[in-house]
Order: structure tokens, then C-alpha cells, then sequence
């Protein structure tokens, strides 16, 4: 069986890596900017359209306002991006926003920032891959009538990259994020220099389009609620910043200045690209609605169900180099792609913050050990599992997915730099270097002000995004909140449970006696060699025993038992519904009823195979067996081994594979080196 796993998940993830080899994939700035940076910057493919889909509902004339709305936008990244410098200063592990939180906040405060980001990673593969796919499908129809497949497959496809390692997928990542980066840049100077200087005019293809206003000319507090939900829209932008403070430890060393350098790099970029195509959009004329078919008309007339509304930036690079150039095909293609990459953001966000909770117990420990690939694997299937879920769901609908988009982050951002606050506020209290107090009273004031502006933020975007779907979000936040919390408790009651308390504890785990249980179910090599073992284990008390589900064989068996001289006393159980599991385990809880503080011992012969298909022909009946006798309170298991003749074929497979090692074995850490190799390789 394991032949036939280990071969295919070669091919998709590669040779399994040794623990000590995990240095090796730790990133250098220019492969963690593309890696952890991917999402705020494909944000921009998106950010943009959001606003002004909202800004539709009151027509044309409301447009004016955003270049106000990225100005805002702008502001508040600029001061998450300073507040979250201090964070990756401060709190170097990786555990971001959680950590701060539980450690400042309280583990009530950790697990709500927690649940709020699991769920917004999950957000940021579903809409990255769902906007991608409509990017994508504005050139290839065929993506276009099967979206929600296509979708998925990306996102299989993105899990199968990630697996692979973290620094492998880097690499992969890197050149498209930058072919984007660089094509936004171009068509923002491209366009400047076409405007200004040349004065062309640049027009977009919905250029001449009019919009039929739903709510045409508000005013006052519909006005503002209006202008605040497209703030709220535009705050997309922002998501992903979190996750460089929760992947510090994926950073080369100084991991916390290299971190930090990202963090502004990224910053910097992403709200440059976010204004120009913001500005080019208003210069080119391009129109947008949050219901195409009815509320954009073209000469008075509704476009129809048949208009395909392509986004933004697509439509703004048709109008600057124009629509089917080769810049305008490299720009979409390099925007669609990286839309697909953007999700590697929540794939590396997501299974590092996994495995912290599994460490503290708030999800399985599974979560927390690494793969053979030396990435979390586990916590990288878990969140391609929940994506696919939601993609399905929503139909890969990006503008239906945004809805419940960044209500988590802003939790998160919020209670992270509260948390900070805090955290200042303790060191204060005993640092008494004026140098180091000056530093700290200007981290706090910035860490103030970015509580302050998140928090707003986040009010705003509850608000106005509550009924649109941002109270799925928030459900998804309260599942998961319960459910750690649950974890939580059962591991701490497993703990209670088996904990070692005072010296009588061993002699209460004692038994006073022993008895050792052979299972026999014919006289062969495998039962005479597990009654050999089980004398050699000086029990109390030794008994062979069958269970009689053929009376003829259960005959032969006694007279061979007797010609043999075999000193163990064989004892057979009566089966009259030909079962071999419940009389067994009848009988060994007697024993346990009639002697409470003694121990069962039963040794079980087993056959050891070496091809998969023999697994089923072998073994099935201990199987079994074994697992009711797990649940059977003072009963020890033991299975004595007889290996076939096909078992040496595994061990030759086994010893060819041994020069990449066995799958899981990083998860032991470093091989001890035997003393003579050792001396080899000294001389």
C-alpha cells in the first residue's frame, strides 16, 4: 500500500527533506516580498472595481469621491504598515497578531484574533482564485461557463505548489508578482506620459456607457453610509499585510529587520499602484455597476445578461495600450496569474498560525508538525479543503465573496494593536533608559493610532457590510471559536486525566498479577513462535485460546495441540454465531470482572506482508480485534510479527528509498549518526 502512496506524492511534492535541512528554506527579502506580499498587491486587480461597483448605485456623478476614498485607503495602510513594524520587532516567533493578543489581551483576546484570521485566510484563497478566474475568463470564455471548476482546480493546484515547500513555491511566485508590479507601473507612467504630456485621449470600452442609478441623488446620512461602505470596499486592499508579522520566522536572518523591511516595501507599492489605477480609471471613463445587465446602458439601452463587465485594471490597460496589444495581453495574463498566486499569502499565513494553536491545544496537534516537504501539510490540506468549500458555494462569485472579506482582519488589527499598546505600557513601567523610553513612547503613539483608525474602521465595515454577508464571517468566527475552545478543553481534561500526581501513582498504575492471553486459531510457525515470546514475558499465569467457529478445524487443532505436547493449556470459546471478535472479548472482560486489579496481556500472531493486496487477504479478524481491545480498560496488546517470504521485497524497497528517507521522518528530527560512520567521515 505504501508503494503505491509513496510514488504519486513523490511526483506531485518532491523528495522528503531531513529536519536539519530546514534553514535551507528559509526566504530571502526578494522571495518573501512575492511570497507573504502577494495579497495586498494582486488586491489592487480588485480593490479599485469594489469601489467603484459601490459608488454605481448613486451613477456617474458619485465617482468624484473616489480618489477621496483611495486617499483614505491610503492613510490607513500607511499606518497598519507602521504599526505592523512594530509588531515583527517585538514579536519575532511568528505567532502576529495571536500572539500579541494572548500575551497582552488574554487568551480570550488570542483565540478571538485567532478564529477572525483563520476565517480571512480562508477568504483571501477563495476570492484571490474567484477573482482570478473572472480576470482569466475575460479572455477565455471557456473559464467563464465553468468558473466554479476551474476555480477549484486552481485551487488543487496551489495546494499541490505549497506542499512542495515553501521556498520551491517562492520561487515559482516570484516572477509572476513581479511581471504584475512592473506591468502596473508601466501602464500608470505610460498612462501619465499619454495624458500629460502628449494629451491623448485615453478611453476605456465602457467609456461611453451610462449607468441607470439606483439610488440617484443622495444626500446627507444615505450619501455618507454610501461613501462608507465604498471605504469599506476599498479596505480590501489591505488584507494579507497580518501575514508577514505571523511568517517572520520563514525570513532569513535578521529575520525581524528583514520582515520589517518587507512590510514597507510592500506598503509602498501597494498603495501606489491602488491611487494610479484609481486616477486612470476616472481619466479613461470607465464604468462599472454592481448589476451589469440592467443598470448599464449603452446608447439608453441595458447591455443585457450576455455583457461580460470585465474589471478595472483590464479595462484601464485596453484604454492605455490598447485593447489586444501585446503589453495589454502580458498585463492580463501577469494579473490573472497572480490573482491564482495572491492566495499563497493565506497558505503560508494560515498553516503557521495553525500550528502555534495546535501547541497551545486549541487544534489538533496533527496541525503542528511539519511534512516531509518540511511545510505544515496538514494545516495547507485544511485550508485548500475549507476554500473549496466556500468557492463552491458562492459559485466563485468574487463580488459575492468580498462581502465577507476583511471583517476578520480588521478584528484582528484592532485587537493586535491594543495588544501592543499594552505591551508598551509594561516595559515603560520598568525601563528607565531615556533612549529606549523615547523608542517606546514613539512605538506606543503609533500603535495608539492604529488601534484607533482600525477600530473606526472596523466599525464601519460591520456596519455596512453586515446585511451584504458580512455576518457569514462573523459565524465562521464563532465556529471556530468554539470549536478550539472545545479543544482546548478536551486536551486539558486528557491532561487532568493521565497526569502523574504523587509517588502512589505507580504503585496504583501496578497490576497485582498478569495474565497473558495467545491467540490461536491454528498450530503453525506464527503461533508457536508468539507462545515462545509470551513465556519469555514470565507472566503470572500463560493460556492459549481458540475460538470455535468450525467444529472440524477446532478438532484438528486440539489433537494437534496434544501430539505436540504443547505445555500452555489451550482453552476454546463456544461461538455459536460463528464470531471471533465478541467471544474473545467476552471472556477476556470476565477475567478483568473477576480479578479487577489484574492486567490482561494477549499477544496476537500477525503476518507481515509486502504488497498492498495482501493486506487484505491477511490479518483482518486481528485487526479487529485489536481495536475493541483498545477501548477494554487493564488489557495490554502486543502483536508478534512473522514476516512472509513477500515481505523481503519491501525491504529492499525500503532500502532503496532509505537515500531520501522514510515519508514522516523529519517529523522525528535528526538521525543519530552511528559511531563508525561518524569516524568515516572524520577521516
Amino acid at each position: 500500500m505504501s508503494k503505491l502512496t509513496d510514488v504519486p506524492k513523490r511526483i506531485l511534492i518532491g523528495r522528503a527533506l531531513r529536519s536539519d535541512k530546514l534553514g535551507e528554506t528559509l526566504l530571502p527579502k526578494r522571495i518573501a516580498l512575492p511570497v507573504f506580499a502577494s495579497d495586498p498587491l494582486s488586491s489592487v486587480a480588485y480593490a479599485p472595481g469594489e469601489v467603484l461597483l459601490v459608488l454605481s448605485v448613486a451613477g456617474v456623478s458619485a465617482y468624484h469621491f473616489s480618489p477621496w476614498i483611495a486617499v483614505a485607503v491610503v492613510v490607513l495602510m500607511f499606518t497598519v504598515v507602521a504599526s505592523y513594524r512594530q509588531n515583527v520587532h517585538a514579536y519575532p516567533s511568528g505567532g502576529g497578531d495571536y500572539e500579541v493578543a494572548n500575551t497582552n489581551l488574554g487568551p480570550k483576546a488570542g483565540l478571538t484574533v485567532a478564529s477572525a484570521l483563520l476565517v480571512d485566510y480562508v477568504l483571501t484563497v477563495a476570492v484571490s482564485i474567484s477573482s482570478g478566474v473572472e480576470n482569466l475568463g475575460s479572455a477565455i470564455p471557456f473559464v467563464v461557463e465553468h468558473k466554479t471548476l476551474c476555480a477549484i482546480a486552481m485551487i488543487v493546484l496551489l495546494t499541490v505548489m505549497n506542499l512542495r515547500g515553501v521556498k520551491e513555491s517562492g520561487k515559482l511566485f516570484a516572477i509572476p508578482t513581479y511581471i504584475f508590479v512592473a506591468g502596473v507601473f508601466v501602464m500608470i507612467l505610460w498612462g501619465a506620459f499619454r495624458g500629460l504630456i502628449m494629451g491623448d485621449d485615453m478611453k476605456a470600452p465602457t467609456a461611453d456607457f451610462t449607468i441607470h442609478a439606483e439610488q440617484g441623488g443622495l444626500a446627507g446620512f444615505a450619501l455618507i453610509f454610501l461613501l462608507l461602505r465604498a471605504f469599506s470596499s476599498g479596505c480590501a486592499a489591505l488584507t494579507g499585510v497580518e501575514a508577514i508579522s505571523n511568517g517572520v520566522p520563514a525570513f532569513r536572518k535578521p529575520k525581524s529587520r528583514n520582515a520589517a523591511t518587507t512590510l514597507a516595501l510592500m506598503g509602498g507599492l501597494a498603495v501606489t499602484m491602488f491611487c494610479g489605477i484609481i486616477v486612470l480609471a476616472m481619466v479613461t471613463g470607465v464604468k462599472m455597476a454592481e448589476k451589469p445587465a440592467t443598470d448599464l446602458l449603452h446608447n439608453g439601452q441595458p447591455v443585457g445578461s450576455g455583457y461580460t463587465q470585465n474589471p478595472v485594471i483590464s479595462q484601464v490597460a485596453a484604454a492605455v495600450f490598447g485593447d489586444g496589444t501585446a503589453p495589454f495581453v502580458i498585463l492580463a495574463a501577469a494579473t490573472a496569474l497572480v490573482l491564482f498566486l495572491a492566495a499563497n499569502t493565506a497558505y503560508n499565513g494560515f498553516p503557521l498560525l495553525g500550528s502555534i494553536l495546535a501547541q497551545d491545544r486549541y487544534l489538533p496537534r496533527q496541525l503542528h508538525t511539519r511534512g516531509d516537504r518540511l511545510a505544515f501539510s496538514n494545516g495547507i490540506v485544511l485550508l485548500a479543503g475549507a476554500a473549496v468549500i466556500l468557492v463552491y458555494i458562492y459559485g466563485a462569485d468574487s463580488t459575492r465573496l468580498i462581502q465577507l472579506y476583511i471583517v476578520g482582519v480588521f478584528v484582528s488589527f484592532t485587537l493586535s494593536q491594543i495588544g501592543m499598546v499594552r505591551h508598551w505600557n509594561r516595559h515603560l513601567a520598568g525601563e528607565n533608559d531615556p533612549a529606549k523610553r523615547r523608542r517606546m513612547h514613539r512605538s506606543r503613539a503609533i500603535n495608539a493610532f492604529g488601534a484607533t483608525f482600525t477600530g473606526l474602521v472596523l466599525v464601519v465595515v460591520l456596519v455596512t457590510k453586515f446585511s451584504h454577508g458580512a455576518w457569514v464571517a462573523l459565524l465562521g468566527m464563532v465556529i471556530f471559536y468554539v470549536t478550539m475552545t472545545a479543544i482546548r478543553k478536551h486536551y486539558d481534561r486528557v491532561a487532568d486525566e493521565i497526569a502523574a500526581t504523587d509517588s502512589r501513582d505507580d504503585e496504583v498504575a501496578r497490576p497485582s498479577r498478569v495474565h497473558s492471553i495467545v491467540l490461536v486459531s491454528k498450530v503453525h510457525k506464527p503461533t508457536l513462535r508468539a507462545l515462545n515470546y509470551a513465556k519469555l514475558m514470565r507472566s503470572d499465569t500463560l493460556e492459549a485460546v481458540s475460538v470455535d467457529v468450525d467444529p472440524a478445524e477446532t478438532k484438528a487443532l486440539k489433537e494437534e495441540w496434544e501430539r505436540r505436547g504443547i505445555e500452555v493449556p489451550l482453552k476454546v470459546l463456544a461461538s455459536p454465531y460463528r464470531e471471533i471478535t465478541r467471544p474473545f472479548i467476552d471472556y477476556v472482560k470476565s477475567l478483568r470482572k473477576e480479578s479487577p486489579r489484574d492486567a490482561v496481556s494477549v499477544f496476537i500472531p500477525e503476518y507481515v506482508v509486502g504488497h498492498w493486496y495482501e493486506h487484505l487477504l491477511h490479518n483482518q479478524s486481528a485487526l479487529r480485534l485489536k481495536g475493541r481491545l483498545l477501548f477494554t480498560p487493564g488489557v495490554m496488546v502486543t502483536s508478534v510479527p512473522w514476516q512472509l517470504d513477500s515481505s523481503e521485497a519491501a525491504k529492499v524497497r525500503a532500502r532503496k528509498r532509505a537515500e531520501w528517507n522514510a515519508p514522516g521522518s523529519v517529523r522525528r528530527g535528526p538521525v543519530a549518526q552511528p559511531k563508525k560512520e561518524k569516524a568515516a567521515t572524520k577521516k
